[in-house]
């Protein structure tokens, strides 16, 4: 790695880190200039191993010797600056650790992320960044082969996504999917059986489902507000849903998620 010490917050080798907290600038910026934000040594660490390139990293002194085992010895240039150059940049205070600029990937085709994939998660319209990545990471502890996001779904490579999902974006094989007039046949020709978790009379409880589970499951959960679209319980095989108690009619999408999935894979 390269250490170049940082001094001025108007330094335009920064700019790539500027005014994080701006949401709607960074959903324009990161798809479009290939780029997203890695947050936390660990994190870093799990995108190199996982192949992914660094453009920079900012980074406070604290952290350097950290940041350089997370690099595993990629030559890029490490910008070291103050906590107060650090935060006039972001326009937040850091203390999770360094920020790397990471290029982003090309996202595989469906195909492909299905070829070997017998359990899947299909995550439609979920706009909360917090939800995907703690989706993701359930997907990663509790046995999903890949996970699937529709066009409208939130990025997972977004900075919380990455930060919530502990890294688990980068060890999940993961793309995104057509609306359901394609997506329907691509999952039905690879072999799935489509199931739409959803309150829904006369769907199956989801325990009978796993009692008798089918080869290859795609489980698709809808966004937070109004559950899955039309479109999509059309496209859908089976329907489940989770027997709840105590008054509650459902769960977060990520806890439906991590309930779903261990019930599937036990």
């Amino acid at each position: 790695m390269q250490l170049v010490p940082v001094d001025d917050a108007s330094d335009p080798r920064l700019d790539d880190y500027r005014s994080l907290t701006d949401t709607a600038l960074r959903r324009v910026r990161e798809p479009a200039g290939g780029l997203y934000m890695a947050e936390s040594v660990k994190v870093i660490a799990r995108a190199v191993q996982a192949g992914h390139v660094p453009r920079s990293v900012l980074t406070q002194p604290r952290w350097t010797d950290a940041v350089g085992e997370a690099l595993d010895g990629l030559d890029v240039p490490v910008y070291v600056v103050s906590a107060d150059v650090s935060e006039r940049v972001t326009a937040f205070a850091i203390h999770r650790g360094p920020l790397a600029a990471m290029q982003r990937p090309v996202l595989p085709v469906v195909a492909d992320v299905l070829d070997d994939a017998r359990l899947v998660l299909v995550l439609e319209d979920v706009s909360d960044h917090t939800n995907v990545g703690a989706a993701f990471r359930a997907a990663a502890a509790l046995g999903a082969d890949a996970v699937l996001v529709t066009p409208r779904c939130a990025d997972p490579l977004y900075r919380r996504s990455v930060r919530v999902s502990m890294g688990t974006v980068f060890q999940v094989p993961w793309t995104r999917i057509g609306e359901w007039d394609e997506a329907g046949p691509v999952l039905r020709t690879a072999g799935f059986r489509t199931a739409a978790l959803a309150l829904r009379e006369g769907a199956t409880p989801l325990d009978e489902y796993a009692a008798a589970r089918p080869e290859r499951v795609a489980l698709v959960l809808g966004t937070e507000g109004d559950g899955l679209s039309s479109h999509a319980l059309a496209a859908a095989d089976d329907v489940v849903t989770i027997p709840m108690l105590g008054g509650v009619d459902s769960l977060n999408v990520a806890s439906a998620a991590a309930v779903a999935l261990w019930a599937l894979t036990h």
